[in-house]
């Protein structure tokens, strides 16, 4: 009887791990993709998923939250000391990317998900920019007379922006790092100071 029953978890585990996965990708490409769309690709049926997730809201969560998770394994590996400007634009160079691939998802989520659940579920990624920027500021490089929740709303809505911008064919992929730190940087920069610019050798160290 164990046994069976630790086949029937492992069985289970599965199919959740093959349902999140076919979400994060049908969701991926179109934020309208059915339950009947999700559960073919998974390779379930329809009644596997719903045993496993309630409603859409519930799959929407668990896809998001998938994507976060692979999101924050890379931003982890993104090094963030040293100045300020360099580690800005090395998670530039890594953030924009994950912005773009989950947009879609993000318009599911925004449909399905309360704006509560969608800042508790991207609270990691927040939390780092906002050490970051925080000691951008104790520093000098980063201006302090807005907050930093708004100039990490910022970076985040230009990353968005980028993406925008590249769908509609007014922006390259390979631009698009040069043009979001650009912006960045002159938002970030202390009232009366000039805006830093990376020299090309910064730029390829900060940017690898």
């Amino acid at each position: 009887m164990g046994s069976e029953n630790t086949t029937k978890r492992a069985d289970a585990l599965r199919s959740i791990e093959a349902i999140e996965q076919a979400a994060v990708e049908c969701l991926g490409r179109n934020p309208e993709a059915s339950m009947s769309e999700i559960a073919r690709a998974a390779g379930v049926g329809r009644v596997t998923l719903y045993a496993h997730f309630t409603s859409r809201a519930e799959v929407v969560d668990a896809a998001m939250s998938r994507a976060i998770d692979r999101g924050n394994e890379a931003l982890d590996a993104v090094d963030l000391t040293g100045d300020p400007l360099n580690a800005l634009a090395r998670y530039v160079r890594v953030g924009w990317h994950l912005v773009d691939q989950a947009r879609a998802l993000l318009v599911a989520a925004q449909k399905e998900l309360s704006a509560g659940r969608i800042r508790e579920l991207h609270a990691g990624p927040a939390a780092r920019v906002e050490t970051l920027v925080a000691r951008g500021r104790a520093e000098g490089a980063f201006r302090t007379d807005l907050p930093i929740t708004w100039l990490v709303n910022v970076l985040h809505t230009v990353m968005h922006s980028a993406a925008e911008e590249i769908r509609a064919g007014r922006l390259t992929s390979d631009r698009a790092a040069d043009h979001i730190t650009a912006t960045v940087l002159a938002a970030f920069t202390p009232p009366g100071q000039p805006v830093r610019q990376l020299d090309p050798a910064l730029k390829d160290r900060a940017w690898r």
